[in-house]
């Protein structure tokens, strides 16, 4: 019998924006559509897999964003210790999904090669491909590749079972979502596959793309693989609405998605 798991999405930060951003085309309604910030945790199966590792303190002052706790602390609301985690699947190498690698030691990095090979190749040179990437993150997990560290996948992939690792692209050329065996059936967490429900729901892609047709394509693909409402966006507010903490004591800081 495949393995079900208990899935967690932990807030870490925010940024106060409007739906305009958010849209290609800009929005004709708009108004406040803000950004949260997650890290997600996968535990089962004797596991405990963390998708996605955010940002520090010093990158939110940079990057004007509101950080609200760095993403090893809100694991330890979980009994998780992010030195002893043996896997990070990294779904894209944005800044704001690589970054804190460090405090991850003992863990294998997964990351499709194909993000790699973006992230370091000719499309860096145009500031509107690279401008949501930071060389040192970038630069750092090269330094873990020469490590041993970082294991790559070409397309779609197994990573344990009731785990798969999904190739969406659009939002960048490697981006990865991460299909989860629970008790409700298949959750996919769709990482910037979607920033919001409403990207997917309406068909209306976030601006920040590589292939606008991929992006598309991949709200479908995302339907293939779970039910629409076991589709998690990345960055949707509404998350923490629609999904109970796992106590009252983490109301507002974690939602249980499973």
């Amino acid at each position: 019998m495949e393995p079900v798991y208990e899935v967690y999405a932990l807030k870490y930060a925010h940024h106060d924006r409007r739906a305009s951003e958010n849209f290609i085309g800009g929005d004709p309604h708009d108004g406040p559509m803000p950004l949260d910030y997650f890290v997600w945790l996968l535990r089962g199966a004797g596991r405990e897999i963390v998708v996605d590792t955010g940002f520090s303190a010093a990158m939110a002052a940079k990057r004007g964003r509101d950080h609200l706790r760095c993403p090893a602390r809100g694991l330890q609301l979980l009994d998780v210790d992010a030195a002893r985690v043996r896997d990070v699947v990294i779904t894209h190498l944005h800044y704001d999904h690589v970054g804190n690698f460090e405090l991850f030691p003992a863990a294998t990095l997964h990351l499709q090669e194909l993000e790699m090979r973006y992230a370091t190749g000719r499309y860096m040179c145009s500031t509107c491909f690279s401008g949501a990437y930071e060389v040192e993150d970038v630069v750092g997990m090269v330094r873990r590749v020469y490590e041993g560290r970082v294991r790559f996948h070409d397309g779609d992939a197994e990573l344990f079972p009731g785990v798969s690792l999904h190739l969406i692209g659009g939002h960048t050329m490697g981006l990865q979502a991460v299909r989860v065996a629970t008790r409700r059936g298949p959750l996919v967490l769709a990482s910037d596959a979607s920033h919001f429900y409403a990207n997917m729901e309406q068909a209306r892609p976030f601006p920040i793309v590589w292939s606008v047709a991929d992006m598309l394509d991949g709200y479908g693909r995302m339907r293939s693989l779970a039910a629409a409402d076991c589709i998690i966006p990345g960055h949707d507010p509404l998350v923490m609405e629609r999904y109970p903490a796992p106590e009252p004591s983490l109301q507002g800081i974690v939602a249980r998605l499973d």
